[in-house]
């Protein structure tokens, strides 16, 4: 992934009222990188996709695309954004490719070319001249995708993609974007309230609550994928097997605990090999061993004290 900042918000404000919805948002997305946005019910997700893409007004703050500036440059700006705010809208009597030529001319310089080369980005060659009304609502968010890369943007933003798709539509959507983002080096943001879609697509995710930005945390950190990590491990007999690691082993006071019939272990994540030969070694019975720690959704319900993501 590269490192480079393509969007940048800089204490993104949006009043309403006397009320703020979005307050003083701060961060960085880099290209190749798929971005996740999370909040409860009301958190502001949706203003802040709105006042990235020039569809309503900040009130206080700025954001930059490629260091361009949208308040002050906004057209310029957006010549480097893509983006399907709710369902993507198509003329369903028109075939898929009618509708990409009529958007095409929104833009200067999109070729014939280009728009061959996008329908074959999103698989759509064998059904492109068909029409969109005979397209399922996976083939339509695929249109929409294509229509969103037409100009060669830097930037994707799809807010909820995975409206009304199927399991299988959803795991080819979560696929496509994840291939998107490492083949073409775009940088992609999903506001989604499938936590755990969120885990299998997004490099980051962002967290906000009542507009204000809680976290924003990678997914490798969130997994437990390197460092130390909390392991599940089910064994006959628990308590002996504590006894025993922390002799064999010279593990530290607390980085064990007997927790529902299982033993808990919080090691470096190469030492979890040991561990079971060790169990192994001493006659002591292993019928599991999992990772122990929060998900997604338990990490989110509890910076977010269990309010419902939407």
């Amino acid at each position: 992934m590269n490192d480079e900042a393509v969007l940048q918000l800089r204490n993104v404000t949006k009043k309403i009222g006397g009320r703020t919805i979005v307050d003083n948002l701060t961060f960085d997305v880099p290209r190749g990188e798929v971005f996740g946005f999370l909040g409860p019910n009301g958190a502001g997700k949706t203003t802040t996709i709105r006042m990235i893409v020039g569809l309503i007004s900040m009130t206080k703050g700025e954001v930059f695309v490629k260091g361009i500036s949208v308040r002050n440059h906004f057209e310029l700006a957006m010549t480097h954004i893509g983006a399907i705010v709710e369902n993507p809208e198509m003329y369903k009597f028109l075939t898929g490719y009618q509708n990409l030529k009529l958007f095409a001319r929104r833009h200067a310089g999109v070729t014939k070319q280009r728009i061959d080369e996008v329908v074959k980005l999103v698989g759509l060659q064998t059904r492109i001249h068909e029409k969109v009304k005979r397209y399922s609502l996976g083939m339509r968010q695929r249109l929409g995708v294509a229509q969103a890369l037409l100009h060669k943007p830097s930037v994707l933003i799809f807010d909820e993609p995975t409206n009304g798709l199927d399991p299988a539509g959803i795991r080819e959507l979560r696929d496509y974007l994840r291939g998107l983002a490492q083949r073409e080096g775009i940088a992609i943001i999903v506001s989604s309230h499938l936590l755990s879609e969120m885990e299998l697509m997004c490099d980051r995710v962002a967290i906000i609550q009542a507009g204000k930005l809680v976290d924003v945390r990678s997914m490798s950190e969130l997994k437990g994928a390197a460092g130390k990590q909390t392991v599940r491990i089910e064994v006959d007999d628990p308590e002996r097997a504590m006894e025993y690691l922390a002799a064999a082993l010279g593990l530290p006071d607390g980085s064990m605990t007997v927790r529902d019939g299982a033993l808990e272990v919080a090691a470096e994540r190469g030492l979890i090999p040991e561990l079971n030969r060790r169990l192994v070694m001493a006659d002591i019975d292993v019928y599991g061993i999992r990772a122990a720690s929060a998900s997604l959704e338990d990490q989110f319900l509890e910076l977010t004290r269990g309010e419902q993501v939407v």
